[in-house]
């Protein structure tokens, strides 16, 4: 059988009951939108994160474009953020209006490199998104401080990074806001599309549930511009019932990362490292080949071991951003970074035979 990157099957196997009861829970409430399993969730949310207040919306894109419009952010403005992200990043900024202005990354763990930011920020900058990439968190501190010296916002992009930790704190419990996505192959993922903006800001929180949902307050009554996006009722109730499990599947996924370490030991690719100032939450399991790594995926795909790239182009590099004025070069890191990278199986019902098969292939086509 084929190992694939990533799979949800042996998970609904695991909680299908559970799952179909939830569903059918929701089905006979009367109420599919907005409802009650929809307001448990997110306060459930804002208790694992530690923070005030949760607004789910219907994707990590809307949580990214909502939180930094509740934020502030507007047409003209500038964010500063990374271009080895996924394109919902920026597209979010760039569906405000705002251009994003790019920061190279740092060599060892592909994060924002923050010595960076400081000389990136004009008269024009009103915010800052970390994005917390492949399961651990950019070095917060640093940037907390620039962003308070110059009146800046920074407005966490956690879709990777559910259940990270920042010196003991929750991914996205330490900027002004945070964006979680429920993407199905997310740490925490739904059984569609789904995602949340979070927030210790009471403002923040009321201003993105009102955005949320056509700018109202009251029922038919827009006091705002405002979108609709709202997180349905039964992926909040599928959700619900999964986020007591992702501390287990987070140390499931540990596992899985230390035995690619030990088993990858040798080979010449280079491993993930963890950060002293965090816990990795491995949401992938990115390695390095300098020099054959499309080569290494064909023969890993020959033998049934289905990899991915997380990302192939930087998001600077693309038709869709040519806009923006920048040209190949200009981000070294990232652009290296991109040639040399892909993600092996990841997922907490991953068995360990599977993960010594991938490391043997692996040892073989290299």
């Amino acid at each position: 059988m084929p190992i694939n990157v990533w799979d949800y099957l042996r998970e609904y196997d695991e909680l299908r009951d559970e799952i179909l009861g939830a569903v059918d829970r929701v089905f006979r409430s009367g109420r599919l939108v907005l409802g009650q399993e929809g307001v448990k969730f997110e306060r459930e949310m804002a208790f694992y994160l530690g923070v005030a207040g949760g607004v789910g919306v219907n994707s990590g894109t809307d949580a990214i474009y909502i939180a930094l419009a509740a934020l502030g952010v507007k047409a003209g403005d500038e964010v500063i953020t990374v271009p080895n992200t996924a394109v919902p990043t920026v597209s979010a900024i760039r569906t405000l209006g705002a251009t994003p202005v790019f920061v190279d990354v740092r060599e060892d763990d592909f994060l924002m490199d923050v010595g960076q930011v400081e000389a990136a920020i004009t008269p024009r900058t009103r915010a800052i998104v970390p994005v917390h990439l492949y399961g651990q968190c950019v070095d917060l501190d640093p940037l907390m401080a620039i962003a308070e010296r110059h009146g800046l916002k920074v407005m966490e992009d956690c879709a990777q990074s559910q259940g990270a930790l920042y010196r003991n704190h929750q991914s996205g419990s330490v900027g002004h806001a945070s964006a979680f996505s429920f993407y199905p192959t997310k740490v925490l993922g739904a059984y569609g599309d789904g995602g949340m903006v979070l927030s210790n800001d009471e403002a923040v929180i009321k201003l993105a549930r009102s955005l949320r949902f056509y700018g109202m307050e009251t029922q038919y009554y827009s006091e705002r511009h405002g979108y609709n996006s709202r997180l349905d009722e039964v992926q909040a109730a599928i959700l619900s019932l999964k986020l007591p499990r992702i501390e287990a599947w987070i140390d499931r996924r540990r596992e899985i990362a230390a035995r690619y370490d030990r088993g990858l030991a040798g080979t010449g690719l280079v491993t993930p490292r963890e950060n002293a100032h965090g816990r990795h939450a491995y949401y992938v399991y990115v390695v390095e080949h300098p020099t054959d790594r499309d080569g290494v995926l064909e023969r890993l795909a020959k033998r049934d071991i289905n990899c991915n790239v997380s990302y192939r182009w930087p998001i600077h590099t693309m038709r869709g951003s040519a806009d923006l004025g920048y040209r190949e070069g200009q981000f070294p890191v990232a652009e290296r970074k991109a040639q040399r990278i892909f993600s092996l199986p990841m997922y907490p019902h991953l068995k360990d035979e599977e993960v010594d098969t991938v490391i043997d292939v692996l040892r073989d086509v290299i």
